[in-house]
């Protein structure tokens, strides 16, 4: 499988989030086609504009090599294809191989002999040898390691980063042959200016691909569970975050929503390999069910919020700042935002949601959500902030007082809000740990042991008669048929 890197062509399939940037970088270094199933993309790309706000307009000028197209025939020209498709869950939180599995069947059957074939989508380790591969082969009659090559290159680009590039990120690196190997590492080796890292095999790659974000799940989740903690407590826990941040070795990581297509997605395509081979993982899943109850604690806020300002659940109207799942973005894939939306629905609120980076189009077919503008808002009984975009960052209180009833309750999800000015202009603040009202009440300790119990009926015993009792553990033991019963054992 010799190849001279100056005689290679490379195929790019998916120009999204991942492959565009990509493609954008190889053709600096190499001619590339970038296809995309979607024509409308293919036509707003060929004007010289990214939709995703990944690349700017002037980058996909001078990419003079890459050419966009929606004709998958193209792809047969091509000796070295990267496959970077969507890899969501679906609606029990299982892995969607959908999107993979038809690329692979398109590119097996206008499969050229020769051809290497790198995957760069997150999946569970095994899935590209053991779901890909045979497809692959079934489609195009072909072998691996004798007529075709593949590997796995996990992409690790971060939406909205403009710092981390896909040329400024160190690649891992794997392959089905120590030749393959040698191929793949030298073609991204070319462009990425960070360098390579080689894994032992592809599995490898896969799993580490797959823990990145599962660690990062898991260290949000923590940060989550002390934010629930500590606003039972009453305790800022941005406070307490930035006091533990002062030691070395503390990880800086803030409570919030888990959304998108990576951090909220991949831990269950691990979990989902771990309870194929019948090992049921416990700390993952924790994880992920703290960071999928977020969205409905807040909500729960909220109408907490509305209750003590007086004001009537059904009918209130509730502005939301942000649909997408990260700020400066215009990604809503997995937004959490949506949560918060469902769950204020359900009591009867109206939400009015507002985010000029999302596309509107999308935000109501994928969500049913018709998204509003700041102009065309009538005042609301609360706010939310929930996406810290740049643009609602510089909201000032008298621009809060045109868009909310006067005193409404302001929920500052990412704690970027200027809390005094919007305390001084009369709105009520919150966020995760400034809830006096949730402080506990402390106990009386010098009654411990003492079992206490009020009653309306006692059945045939008296409350006298109940009290001398010593061993009256719950209500039902003394044939209670109403009333209430409160304990201060300890």
């Amino acid at each position: 499988m010799a190849l001279d890197l100056n005689d290679i062509r490379i195929g790019v399939i998916g120009l999204g989030y991942v492959g565009l940037p990509l493609a954008v970088a190889f053709a600096e270094r190499f001619s590339v086609i970038g296809y995309d199933i979607a024509k409308e993309r293919i036509d707003t790309l060929r004007l010289g504009v990214d939709p995703t706000g990944e690349v700017s307009s002037a980058e996909l000028e001078n990419a003079k090599r890459l050419e966009y197209t929606d004709d998958f025939s193209k792809i047969a020209d091509t000796q070295f294809i990267i496959v970077c498709v969507p890899t969501p869950v679906d609606n029990h939180k299982r892995p969607d191989l959908t999107y993979l599995l038809n690329a692979s069947k398109a590119i097996g059957r206008s499969l050229v002999r020769g051809t290497t074939i790198v995957f760069e989508s997150t999946v569970y380790p095994g899935c590209t040898e053991h779901d890909c591969v045979p497809v692959i082969e079934r489609e195009s009659g072909m072998r691996l390691n004798e007529d075709f090559w593949v590997g796995y290159s996990p992409e690790r680009i971060n939406p909205g980063d403009k710092e981390h590039s896909f040329t400024t990120i160190r690649k891992v690196v794997s392959a089905s042959s120590p030749e393959a190997l040698e191929l793949v590492d030298a073609v991204y080796g070319s462009v990425v200016t960070a360098g390579t890292y080689r894994t032992a095999s592809i599995q490898v790659a896969e799993a580490a691909k797959v823990i990145e974000n599962s660690q990062r799940d898991l260290n949000i989740a923590f940060i989550n569970e002390l934010a629930l903690l500590f606003h039972r407590l009453g305790i800022d826990v941005g406070e307490v975050l930035e006091a533990a941040g002062t030691k070395w070795n503390f990880l800086p990581f803030k409570p919030g929503l888990v959304g998108g297509h990576c951090i909220g997605v991949d831990p269950y395509y691990l979990t989902h390999k771990a309870l194929e081979i019948g090992y049921h993982p416990e700390v993952i899943l924790a994880g992920r069910r703290i960071n999928d109850g977020m969205g409905r604690f807040l909500a729960g806020e909220c109408i907490r919020l509305l209750i003590d300002a007086g004001r009537p659940l059904k009918g209130a109207n509730v502005l939301i700042l942000g649909l997408t799942f990260k700020e400066n973005v215009s990604d809503i894939r997995n937004t959490r935002i949506v949560d918060i939306v469902d769950e204020l629905q359900s009591f009867g609120i109206n939400t009015v949601v507002i985010d000029p980076l999302a596309d509107p189009e999308q935000a109501k077919h994928e969500y049913g959500i018709i998204l509003n503008s700041l102009d065309a808002t009538s005042r609301c009984d609360a706010a939310i902030l929930g996406v810290a975009h740049d643009c609602f960052r510089s909201i000032d209180a008298s621009l809060w007082e045109t868009l909310l009833e006067a005193g409404a309750p302001i929920l500052d999800l990412k704690g970027v809000l200027n809390r005094s000015d919007l305390i001084s202009a009369g709105f009520r603040y919150w966020r995760l740990g400034t809830s006096p009202q949730s402080l506990p009440k402390k106990r009386d300790l010098s009654q411990r042991g003492r079992i206490e119990v009020d009653v309306v009926h006692v059945g045939e015993k008296t409350k006298s008669e109940v009290d001398e009792e010593p061993k009256l553990i719950g209500a039902n033991k003394a044939g209670i048929k109403s009333g209430s019963y409160r304990s201060s054992f300890e």
